[in-house]
């Protein structure tokens, strides 16, 4: 099986800060990992790093048969699907939902003088389709609700057939029936046939979508657990991770968990 993302002893330093301490990890192509940890985990960071966003401070970072710092990420960052707030705050909210997702093609936020052939707005069309949001074409980016625009970037996201897709939190801010359309559409993507590898960041077990493979859970910077779902994602490691006794339910491809 082809590795995605090899990291070697990753760390990464901000003034006296460790955000990440030491991370191994690899990513198959088959792989579909949820990372789960709380708030300051070193989560984002470590996904900045597997966008091609951030070099290690120590350790060596290959991704998609790369080596971070030995190519210019500009070439590598086409290759990697991202949904994350940060990229929905640069979206124009003027920009027609079609464009929004087509413009991925070029790599640009907004679209201009660029030009598309039919199968660019086909492509565009279909994943708007398979995830239930076809009826938003026309419609502009800044008049969805934040459901609608969380699956307009993952629509955005795998616009370019990516051979990596990263989501830093894509259920945050939603409500129950928005979360539960987005877990049901993260599903299908990760069941799919030819979908890419996948790496999902949250805070809770209830957005882990049926279909996911893997866990990392990361604390203060370091790996808790990685491995195989049902062996990583345990009642003991989640309590570790968040210094909490939890009783963690597992129940129709859907995780729970509860304060004990």
């Amino acid at each position: 099986m082809t590795a995605v993302v090899e990291l070697a002893g990753v760390s990464i330093v901000r003034g006296d800060a460790l955000l990440l301490d030491g991370i191994d990890w690899t990513v198959d192509e088959a792989d579909r990992w949820v990372v789960i940890g709380p708030n300051g985990a070193g989560k984002t960071t470590l996904l900045q790093i597997l966008a091609a966003q951030i070099h290690p401070t120590a350790g060596v970072a290959g991704l998609l048969g790369e080596v971070l710092g030995a190519i210019d990420v500009f070439e590598l960052r086409p290759r990697i699907g991202l949904t994350s707030a940060a990229l929905a705050d640069r979206l124009p909210r003027g920009e027609r939902v079609a464009d929004v997702v087509v413009s991925a093609s070029y790599a640009v936020l907004g679209r201009w003088r660029e030009e598309y052939d039919e199968l660019d707005h086909q492509r565009a069309k279909e994943l708007l389709s398979e995830l239930g949001i076809a009826h938003l074409s026309e419609r502009t980016f800044g008049t969805l609700s934040e459901g609608e625009r969380k699956r307009v970037q993952i629509a955005r996201a795998l616009m370019t057939d990516p051979e990596l897709m990263l989501m830093d939190e894509p259920a945050a801010g939603l409500d129950l029936t928005g979360r539960e359309q987005l877990v049901r559409s993260l599903s299908s993507i990760a069941t799919a046939v030819g979908a890419p590898a996948m790496v999902l960041v949250t805070h809770h077990v209830e957005e882990i979508p049926p279909g996911f493979t893997h866990a990392l859970l990361l604390k203060q910077g370091r790996i808790v657990s990685a491995g195989p779902i049902a062996e990583a994602l345990t009642s003991q490691t989640l309590s570790d991770t968040f210094d909490l006794a939890l009783s963690l339910n597992h129940e129709d491809g859907r995780y729970t968990a509860r304060a004990l």
